[in-house]
């Protein structure tokens, strides 16, 4: 599936100096900054230790100032997909395998109250009710004064706005969604790292598939999942085209990945091969393109990777038509990682095929 481009901005100008002689072109590529992610290591969610890697993190890539400013309403979008396990008795817990742990969230709103941040919005399109009490979200959000938001719905509004897309669409113009993602002066995604059937990986860009409500988005009336998004072949050329679109209509600010404790060969307690592991490493950055990129190769995957190949088996590879589409770079050399290097962590994980 082809997307609609604006190709006029992409081409280099040719247009004439007042003389009459065509403009020159640089003779050489001009250098441009390379993207800044910031890889950290801790092997538990004990809080004061993560708080502290955290800090470290935010503050190698720059640190937030240009990002949070005193009242500043910030919006964080963790991975809360599926749903909690009912017999309780499942080892390891959902927030060590699938699911974005609350104690990465908490230890990253602790730091934008500490900046400034007057309004922290948690939120995400969950699929059961249950999913924030029982994954620890409404112990946590309660001493930062956080407000715990289902984006399923549009409360407390009376219905969903309209969020366009721009020139760039893919798949879809515009989503309707809940309208405090407009009204956010910075949006977090804080994705899992884990690998999925159909995009390879799901790490923070994938993440926002959770931003779009299940009730506007499935193609019959008892799906409990977002199914619109996806083609029902083999090869799914639909999903990651979406995943672009999405990211057009929400950008994200800050991408963070948890890697502390999560599953290799699947995405959720639904995957057969889901199997727990413990690459023990944090990834932070403000290019989320080049902070997934960082995290797939972490992960022992090339981000740069061809379609129809590990781990993008099943789709295109959405990295590397979001360096295409100008969110992001995918290319290793382009970015710059502090603190452990990508050699040091790689934790190579098993494809869910």
């Amino acid at each position: 599936m082809g997307c609609r481009q604006n190709h006029s901005s992409d081409q280099p100008s040719s247009s004439p100096h007042g003389d009459g002689s065509p403009l020159s072109l640089p003779t050489t590529p001009v250098s441009l900054p390379k993207a800044m992610v910031a890889i950290g290591r801790t092997s538990t969610y004990e809080p004061h230790l993560l708080r502290q890697e955290m800090e470290r993190m935010l503050q190698s890539i720059g640190g937030l100032n240009d990002l949070v400013t005193s009242g500043a309403r910030v919006g964080i979008k963790p991975n809360l997909t599926g749903v909690p396990r009912w017999d309780g008795t499942g080892k390891p817990l959902d927030t060590e395998l699938f699911v974005t742990h609350p104690a990465v969230v908490n230890a990253l709103g602790e730091a934008l109250l500490d900046r400034g941040a007057a309004k922290l919005v948690i939120m995400d399109g969950i699929a059961d009710e249950t999913s924030f009490d029982k994954w620890g979200y409404t112990a946590m959000a309660k001493p930062l004064g956080a407000q715990l938001l289902n984006l399923c719905k549009p409360d407390p509004y009376r219905d969903f706005q309209s969020f366009p897309v721009g020139p760039r669409a893919c798949v879809y113009d515009q989503f309707y969604l809940n309208p405090i993602l407009n009204e956010l002066d910075v949006f977090v995604s804080i994705g899992k790292m884990k690998c999925h059937l159909t995009t390879g990986v799901t790490l923070s860009l994938k993440n926002l598939i959770g931003l779009a409500p299940i009730s506007r988005y499935r193609r019959k009336e008892h799906h409990n999942h977002r199914s619109e998004f996806h083609e029902s072949v083999t090869f799914d050329s639909r999903l990651s085209r979406v995943i672009l679109d999405l990211n057009q209509a929400r950008p994200i600010h800050l991408a963070i990945i948890d890697g502390i404790m999560t599953a290799e060969g699947g995405s959720g307690s639904w995957d057969k091969g889901l199997a727990h592991v413990k690459p023990g490493v944090l990834i932070a950055g403000k290019d989320p393109v080049a902070t997934d990129a960082v995290a797939g190769a972490v992960m022992g995957f090339d981000p740069n990777a061809l379609a129809g190949t590990l781990p993008f088996v099943r789709s295109d590879n959405h990295l590397a038509l979001a360096r295409e589409w100008g969110l992001g770079t995918n290319l290793l050399d382009e970015i710059r990682v502090a603190g452990p290097q990508i050699q040091d962590v790689v934790y190579k994980f098993k494809p869910a095929i």
